[in-house]
């Protein structure tokens, strides 16, 4: 009898209970509260898209400082842009590489992989800032927006150059050959973004 009662005392407990959280306001979340304002149009990403004229890059930063939030902007944009200038440099010599049937492979992409990393980090100096633009938030701190580019035509001069200086390269060398795996790369990089 003792436990009879106690379980229709817990019963009794549990339904006042779920009747309570039944009754309470529930707010419901849609899904645009769960992922938050999605920004179709941030300023300066337009301007940072890469085409097969040049190598862009964009980036956004927040600081309780204006300029600090535009140095920091800039960093990441170009460290953006060489990461690119690499990874497409890095496909290009890959592929002229193996079309090219070299027999010391290793080493010349050793190279090749040196004189990528120089080149990428030398046009760094041939930026050109194509879009900047900041805004002050409600708690006093600005984001910074900025869209950076390189022309093509600088890093594949650059590559140019340190092939037909190196005498081991310079031998196997074809301008014309790399020129056009070079393009074709641009090209689909173009592509592979969509625009």
């Amino acid at each position: 009898m003792r436990l009879t009662r106690v379980l229709s005392i817990s019963v009794l407990v549990l339904f006042v209970t779920l009747g309570f959280e039944g009754c309470k306001s529930k707010k419901k979340v849609s899904a645009k509260d769960a992922v938050g304002k999605i920004m179709e149009d941030m300023p300066c990403t337009k301007e940072g898209r890469s085409d097969k004229k040049f190598f862009r890059a964009s980036s956004m930063a927040t600081s309780t400082d204006l300029q600090l939030s535009k140095e920091k902007a800039l960093l990441l944009a170009k460290q953006r842009l060489v990461t690119l200038i690499k990874s497409t440099t890095k496909s290009v010599t890959d592929r002229y590489i193996n079309e090219r049937g070299f027999t010391n492979v290793s080493e010349v992409e050793s190279k090749f992989e040196n004189m990528t990393r120089e080149v990428a980090n030398e046009t760094l100096s041939n930026v050109v800032v194509a879009c900047e633009k900041s805004s002050v938030l409600d708690d006093g701190r600005y984001n910074s927006f900025i869209a950076i580019e390189v022309n093509r035509d600088d890093v594949l001069t650059g590559m140019e150059q340190r092939l037909s200086n190196d005498k081991k390269l310079q031998v196997d060398y074809d301008k014309k050959k790399f020129e056009e795996i070079f393009n074709q790369e641009m090209e689909k990089m173009r592509e592979d973004r969509g625009y």
